[in-house]
């Protein structure tokens, strides 16, 4: 077995005396050196601590691979600071003794744990570590009782950054352990709990409104980012069950506050366009328009990634005056809100969101033909809009819908679509399966088969 131990001295059962000052006689290598070879480390190692000569007990360590570390010390230290030595040696004679530990696991941390009794200045010490480090100290020091060692470690990490998701596994691991062993943590575990048992509603309502309320954009968008992204991560926990009704009550409060402030911005954009004031006077209503619809498309994601969507669907099913305002706006004061539209037929095409068919037939009857007018100015005008996508949304959500509503809605969209071309979506697909639901496999023959093949074989059981 390797170990970064570099005693200094000689080996074997002769004696080393080297002076220390309050620790180890012989230093630790730092991590970065190049250990040896298992083959060519000394199997025995001779360390003394304190003053030379006072030593009056050894304590070998066994290790692994037949390793063997040989520690001169000082009884009455070890039983000053360790509940473990203490019970060993109270029952023995005065004098030099020895003491045996066998199938020492982390030889090393055994050593640089013992040194730690000798040690005025413990936290300047632990300082120099690392958290691993400290963490594998930690061990050894609860192992043997050692409790100043023990809060000094927890001091440490009360006190250190940790990095990374893995290293803050590790310590809440082995702080949880002293926890159920009755050592006080609780400043440790504070930095990853709350004596709150679930987050406040309000907490996440004011995170999600100052997003909202921004008028920054690069900041707005990256947090947008960021909150949908820990969002998911909570709906993947199999324990996330309560809090997610909680954070639901709140994303539909914001929408409905952000459609209100939408309406509101669409009939003040009307009213200058019916006025004829200057594009500047416009502008900031315009760009008001947009960070809503922006906004409602956000919540409406949050609200998709867990499935409760279908209430978004009926509330912005049921904006008819919005609808009639967007025709009376130039498209680029309104293409923002058709981004929305499109988004919903895309939800409800992939099954994202199942709302009632009352929902899909006035989704469609309401938004359709807008979304329709802003068509040719998404596929130009929007990086984000995913023509294919939008179309298959459009034309899965018609198809939901009773074979006399579809056939409504498809032969409106046959004369835009044969004025238009590409300036409109091409639900070709769904025209095509329409048609083969209603001439050449209608449903109604196959049920009127039925009882044909019933009564036939009713005739035969007769028979």
């Amino acid at each position: 077995m390797t170990t970064p131990i570099k005693p200094t001295g000689t080996y074997g059962d002769q004696r080393t005396f080297t002076p220390v000052n309050h620790g180890i006689s012989a230093p630790v290598v730092p991590e970065r050196v190049l250990r040896p070879k298992v083959e060519h480390v000394p199997r025995n190692v001779a360390i003394e601590y304190g003053e030379p000569g006072t030593s009056d007990m050894k304590v070998i360590l066994l290790g692994k691979q037949g390793f063997c570390v040989k520690l001169s010390v000082h009884k009455k230290v070890l039983m000053e600071h360790s509940c473990f030595f203490t019970d060993k040696l109270s029952g023995q004679e005065p004098g030099l003794s020895c003491l045996e530990i066998d199938d020492c696991e982390d030889v090393e941390s055994y050593v640089e744990t013992v040194g730690l009794m000798y040690c005025k200045e413990m936290k300047q010490r632990l300082i120099k570590q690392s958290v691993s480090r400290v963490l594998r100290i930690l061990k050894v020091a609860e192992l043997l009782g050692f409790n100043s060692c023990i809060q000094s470690c927890l001091e440490y990490l009360e006190a250190v950054p940790w990095v990374g998701e893995e290293e803050e596994d590790k310590v809440v691991s082995s702080v949880l352990r002293l926890q159920g062993e009755g050592i006080g943590v609780t400043p440790v575990l504070k930095r990853i709990s709350s004596n709150v048992t679930n987050p406040p509603n309000d907490t996440i309502s004011h995170i999600m409104e100052l997003v909202l309320k921004s008028n920054e954009e690069r900041g707005r968008r990256e947090m947008k980012s960021v909150v949908l992204k820990l969002l998911r991560e909570n709906n993947s926990l199999p324990s996330y069950g309560g809090p997610a009704d909680v954070c639901n009550e709140t994303v539909y409060t914001l929408s409905r506050s952000c459609l209100d402030s939408l309406l509101s911005l669409f009939k003040q954009a009307v009213e200058l366009e019916s006025s004829d004031k200057s594009m500047d006077s416009r502008e900031p209503v315009v760009k008001q328009i947009a960070l809503e619809a922006d906004n409602l498309s956000w919540l409406l994601e949050i609200l998709a990634d867990r499935q409760s969507a279908d209430e978004f669907a009926l509330m912005w099913a049921s904006q008819q005056e919005l609808a009639t305002l967007h025709s009376k706006l130039p498209i680029v004061s309104r293409h923002h809100v058709s981004c929305i539209t499109a988004r919903l037929f895309v939800g409800v095409g992939k099954g994202e969101l199942l709302p009632a068919k009352d929902t899909r037939q006035l989704l469609l009857q309401t938004w359709l033909q807008p979304l329709i007018n802003d068509y040719n100015w998404l596929q130009h005008g929007c990086r984000s809009f995913d023509r294919k996508v939008v179309e298959e949304g459009i034309g899965r959500t018609i198809l939901t819908l009773p074979l006399e509503d579809q056939q409504s809605i498809l032969l409106t969209w046959l004369g835009s679509f044969l004025k238009a071309g590409d300036n409109c979506p091409n639900l070709q697909r769904a025209f095509e399966v329409w048609w083969r639901r209603t001439f050449i496999r209608p449903y109604s023959d196959a049920q009127g088969n039925v009882p044909q093949s019933d009564s036939s074989m009713a005739s035969k059981q007769q028979d």
